[in-house]
């Protein structure tokens, strides 16, 4: 019983350190630090590219949003990959004023592969082109998105980030739940880190990459969650990546549990994919590069299934520990309430706090709010579940949304 004891203490130890840790980065998210200076100035030419893979309900309105972007026309153009389609996103995308190449491959499907497979391309025409955007089908794009990007771009950026915001928050409790959850990624995981001198993360959609950084390899990706392996390898390398809050995309997000349960499983098969094949990798780059930036990337690996698995260790202690008679049934009751408490209710608050700083529709989302403990409790069984059952088929999410940008903006 007193080596379970001394075991209880040191996990509670960790556990505690390393959300203090979160708390104190996320509050350098409420200082406004003084802009980066313009290195050069320049009116870069981008890419703006979509994969797509039966996206003829939506992708209209997203070739529409780009074609008018407040950027010079002549400095960019749009490229559709038409993913194995079978229906008429190829044709849509055409009269919308995109560029469409059509791929078949039924052996690789995912959104890893078509990016590389239409960079790979580009890279052996040496396309004149200073960076790309990636989005997703579904999304729509605010105005300045590109001229913001720019702006990254003179400032030094290599890769950045834009501001991931959703158009369809108020549809169900499960929308709501990623509205709030983006949010807060936005303010206190992005730009906290941006602030600091760590570094974000690229995040599935509206994000932008200086072209001479793919040229050596392409997109040189594996798993299923490719924005976060890039976003890895780029710190291994010991490289930042930026953010951008101006650079605004509007993602539609599954308003149905069962879909939304298939993409979050995918998420988490991803992201131990990730741990699995960059661990070690992110912990050499700690040992030779020596920044905080570089272990805050550890950390973040570390923080997300191995955190899961500690505290699930720490509860079955705290179990056993009682049935042993070790602590008594109110100390196992205070030791649960100290992870519920933080685990499910604090959320809450933190987004009110959110949506107060970034003015976004509090009294609309109250039945989201409600239900953001019951978003992120199935986000927990879906971790537990892939620990013993983790399904690597790419399964499409219907986006049906006819949303166009001047209805969110």
């Amino acid at each position: 019983m007193v080596y379970l004891s001394v075991l209880q203490q040191a996990l509670v130890w960790i556990v505690t350190i390393f959300w203090l840790y979160q708390f104190i980065v996320s509050i350098c998210s409420l200082v406004k630090l003084k802009d980066k200076p313009i290195i050069e100035e320049k009116e870069n030419r981008f890419m703006a590219i979509i994969p797509a893979h039966n996206e003829e309900a939506v992708i209209g309105n997203l070739v529409h949003s780009l074609v008018n972007q407040t950027y010079k026309k002549e400095l960019y153009d749009i490229y559709v990959i038409a993913d194995n389609c079978t229906d008429n996103t190829a044709k849509v995308a055409r009269e919308a004023g995109a560029i469409v190449l059509e791929r078949i491959d039924e052996t690789n499907k995912t959104k890893g592969h078509a990016l590389n497979w239409f960079l790979n391309k580009k890279i052996e025409e040496n396309a004149p082109y200073d960076a790309f955007c990636v989005f997703d089908a579904d999304n729509i794009v605010d105005k300045n998105f590109l001229m913001a990007m720019n702006k990254k771009l003179c400032q030094g950026e290599e890769v950045v980030q834009g501001y991931r915001d959703i158009k369809n928050p108020t549809d169900s409790w499960i929308s709501a739940g990623y509205a709030i959850f983006y949010w807060t990624m936005n303010r206190f995981y992005h730009l906290a880190r941006y602030n600091l001198g760590l570094s974000p993360l690229i995040n599935g959609t509206g994000f932008m990459v200086k072209f001479d950084v793919v040229k050596p390899t392409g997109w040189d990706t594996q798993t299923l969650t490719e924005d976060i392996e890039f976003s890895l390898k780029h710190i291994i390398r010991g490289k930042k990546l930026g953010w951008a809050t101006e650079a605004i995309v509007y993602d539609e997000q599954p308003v149905g549990f069962k879909q939304s349960w298939s993409q979050r499983s995918r998420w988490t098969v991803g992201h131990i994919q990730c741990i699995q094949h960059y661990t070690k990798d992110l912990a050499v780059a700690v040992k030779d590069h020596k920044t905080l930036m570089n272990f805050d990337g550890l950390l973040y690996i570390l923080g997300s299934i191995p955190m899961f698995v500690l505290t699930l260790v720490l509860l079955g202690i705290n179990g056993v520990m009682y049935l042993a008679n070790g602590i008594t049934a109110w100390q196992l009751a205070e030791n649960i309430i100290r992870y519920l408490v933080p685990t499910f209710l604090l959320p809450i608050g933190t987004a009110i706090l959110i949506m107060l700083l970034d003015k976004k529709p509090i009294k609309s989302m109250w039945k989201g709010l409600l239900c953001y403990p019951l978003f992120l409790g199935s986000w927990l069984l879906i971790n537990f579940k892939c620990l013993f059952k983790r399904e690597t088929e790419w399964e499409k999410i219907d986006h049906v949304r006819n949303i166009k940008i001047n209805e969110v903006v």
